[in-house]
């Protein structure tokens, strides 16, 4: 009897001795206690003012082209017509002529968008001969109807800023007066709340500050809500949208050449003239004045929209109208040093593409801010050589009878102006959302030649909205912090760097002892960073340890601002903000990655790291849980082939749902390309097993792998909501 309790007893020493060693706590802390990693993106936001947005040349052509394509991208995202809207009926009017010598004055108004007007005055040369070339002018923040008034006309002619004491007081419809006596057709739209474009007030456009509860809801929302956010819905993709028809109804008229197109406009009318001319082919000539700077960036929410300028500033998104010929002035404001801070980049890339004659910067820096008289006559020689306009130079401009008010006013009373309606904004919203919705829901999968399609277009959304390819990681650095040697496993303490983004996450790294090393590595992504892979007791998670004892390997890690990214130890209540006072997403998401990308980002540092020779990796997984499943799918999404399966766990979390740009999972634009379930199924045809989601929910994830041949390799787990990381692990030893 004593000899079977002897033998029990050793039996349970036995058991429990390798346990104890088992369950010895593990500490995950990386850094020394109060430190947080050396990562540049907790230092302050960009901003549109007080930052350098300089313009990097490419070395060569072929470099260029590939990032005037992402860039070109970038800007069609942004603005929200990526894919570009159907365009609608203009149902043009032309009304209520009026002559001066040399020219004729037409008041011009159409439809953008049904129900929506853009308005304007369309200047003509009198003696029309054969077909004309054309000139688009939007115009900036002094309005079409920009008045100096008697004083001010006064002091800018002392200045030698204008000549004429009449039409000088007019310097918008100066420009368009001598450019139609210079036998151009010159069309001046207005910008949205200015003169007689009145259906969204300039209140809301230009002077919005604070959020609008009654705007922001999850139905019937106006600008700037975080469904408009989400949906990239904004008065800049509005004012371009406007400015793409506008050149349609210039084009459109009989007695203009559709190849000789030029664009001009000054301030926040160069801003638009940048983008127009980024985007749209036709324009062959340029004149973007007043904002091609490295500097600031357009001041107004209608110069601003999120994802624009990430990455780039408008020197970049100038460059994409090369080659075509495009001039500038530098001038006593925002664009002082671009005689050596942009011009310089510009003439580099016009030489490296062969034209380095065809773009011209002067500089005029004893005029503050402006489009004036001499900015205006350097304009007029250039358009009069690459229009082809045979005149002799110099071109001066000269003086006209102001138009009054009765003649540059558009609605009267047999051409009524549309009523005051708060609910214009919500309707044309509502349009455009719908309009949107059919395009994506229409590039649902069938077959491998519309999958394509899919991710050219979703798939190109995203890869902007994320802002990151795997292959844009550049190299990642291992900093080794400490390795202990436990009972089963070993147990790793690093600092990866991806040091081409200044960006650094602390990282565990547990590898199996008992098993032998199988080549597979898991990233284990938790919603509390890399404490989610031990227990309350600080043990390790038996899922783990499961991984470890089947030869896999798996790391941990902090994303941003997770774990010991804070400094407080307390998790952020809410996304970082623009210090601009102005509660507009397009002043922080315009410069910076939303919280959720950034975070995408390290999860692609991470298989990076994984898939180098760290390992000798033979397979890179994925596994995403506790909220962290929704910046996985992202992740998986833009890995590619990097990532051999991965196992996500949604939670059901949709971006529709959130209620604030502030959110920290806020990512513009991902309910416009499909939301949660798009992104899913980028990932095909990887293997891949999703929880937390409906055989419905899914139905585009399904439709994708079947239009890739690869249906067996996508699980939709509907068990229950527990167990979770026990169904993953089973799924991913199994498979």
């Amino acid at each position: 009897m004593k000899r079977k309790l002897y033998i029990a007893c050793l039996a349970a020493i036995a058991i429990l001795v390798p346990m104890s060693v088992a369950v010895k706590a593990v500490d995950v802390s990386v850094l020394p206690a109060g430190e947080v990693p050396n990562d540049r993106r907790l230092g302050p936001l960009k901003e549109l003012s007080g930052h350098y947005f300089p313009f990097v040349v490419p070395t060569s052509r072929q470099q260029w082209e590939q990032r005037s394509d992402d860039l070109k991208r970038r800007v069609l995202v942004a603005t929200g017509i990526w894919p570009m809207p159907d365009k609608t009926p203009l149902n043009p009017v032309i009304h209520g002529r009026v002559e001066r010598d040399g020219f004729t004055v037409d008041k011009v108004y159409f439809e953008s968008l049904p129900g929506h007007f853009v308005t304007g005055l369309l200047f003509k040369p009198k003696e029309v001969a054969g077909r004309l070339p054309g000139v688009l002018c939007p115009h900036g923040h002094g309005g079409r109807l920009q008045d100096y008034g008697e004083k001010g006309i006064r002091e800018q002619i002392v200045r030698g800023a204008e000549r004429f004491e009449g039409s000088g007081r007019y310097p918008k419809l100066a420009r368009c007066a001598q450019l139609a006596r210079m036998g151009c057709v010159t069309f001046i739209f207005d910008m949205i709340g200015y003169a007689d474009s009145v259906q969204i007030p300039s209140e809301v456009a230009h002077k919005f500050g604070k959020q609008r509860p009654e705007f922001n809801t999850k139905e019937n929302w106006g600008f700037y809500a975080t469904q408009a956010e989400s949906r990239l819905q904004s008065i800049m993709g509005l004012q371009t949208w406007n400015s793409i028809r506008a050149l349609d109804f210039l084009c459109g008229l009989p007695e203009v050449d559709s190849k000789r197109i030029g664009v001009t406009g000054g301030s926040g009318g160069g801003t638009q003239t940048i983008l127009l001319c980024a985007i749209d082919p036709r324009p062959v000539v340029a004149f973007p004045n007043g904002m091609v700077s490295t500097d600031m960036q357009g001041g107004c929410t209608c110069e601003n929209c999120s994802l624009l300028r990430i990455g780039t500033g408008n020197v970049e998104l100038a460059a994409l109208f090369a080659p075509r010929p495009q001039g500038m002035t530098a001038a006593d404001d925002w664009t002082r040093d671009m005689m050596t801070k942009g011009y310089p980049e510009l003439k580099q890339l016009y030489g490296m593409l062969g034209a380095e004659k065809d773009v011209i910067c002067h500089e005029l820096l004893h005029f503050p801010h402006n489009y004036n008289y001499v900015s205006r006559a350097l304009m007029y020689s250039w358009f009069n050589r690459h229009l082809a306009l045979g005149l002799e130079e110099p071109v001066v401009e000269e003086d006209w009878p102001p138009l009054t008010e009765a003649e540059w006013t558009v609605w009267n009373d047999e051409h009524p102006r549309p009523a005051d309606d708060p609910d214009h904004e919500r309707r044309l919203l509502r349009y455009v959302t719908d309009e949107s919705d059919r395009k994506i829901s229409a590039l649902t999968p069938k077959d491998a030649e519309s999958l394509a399609g899919f991710r050219e277009i979703v798939g190109g959304a995203f890869a902007t909205i994320i802002g990151r390819r795997l292959d844009e990681v550049g190299p990642v650095e291992r900093r080794q912090i400490g390795e202990l040697d436990m009972d089963g496993y070993k147990y790793r303490k690093d600092l990866i760097s991806a040091r081409r983004h200044g960006e650094e996450l602390p990282v565990v790294s547990f590898l199996p002892k008992r098993t032998r090393p199988n080549r597979q590595v898991v990233i284990w992504i938790d919603g509390q960073g890399k404490s989610g892979l031990v227990d309350e007791q600080g043990r390790i998670a038996r899922e783990v340890e499961q991984l470890l004892d089947a030869g896999m390997i798996v790391l941990g890690a902090d994303l941003l601002y997770q774990g010991e990214f804070l400094a407080d130890g307390k998790p952020l209540a809410e996304g970082r903000a623009s210090t601009n006072p102005r509660a507009y997403a397009g002043f922080t998401f315009g410069y910076n990655h939303p919280l959720f990308a950034q975070r995408v980002h390290d999860i692609l540092t991470l298989i990076s790291f994984a898939g180098s020779d760290q390992y000798g990796v033979g397979g890179v997984h994925l596994i995403g849980v506790n909220g962290a499943g929704p910046w996985v799918a992202a992740a998986r999404a833009m890995a590619g082939a990097a990532v051999d399966s991965a196992a996500i766990d949604t939670g059901g979390f949709r971006f529709a749902n959130l209620e604030s740009y502030r959110d920290v999972n806020f990512l513009p634009g991902a309910v416009k390309y499909g939301d949660l379930p798009a992104l899913l199924a980028l990932s095909g045809p990887q293997r891949l097993w999703i929880c937390g989601e409906t055989a419905q929910s899914t139905g585009i994830v399904r439709a994708a792998y079947s239009a890739a041949g690869k249906s067996q390799r996508l699980n939709v787990d509907q068990g229950q909501p527990g167990g979770v990381s026990a169904r993953i692990v089973k799924w991913l030893m199994s498979s």
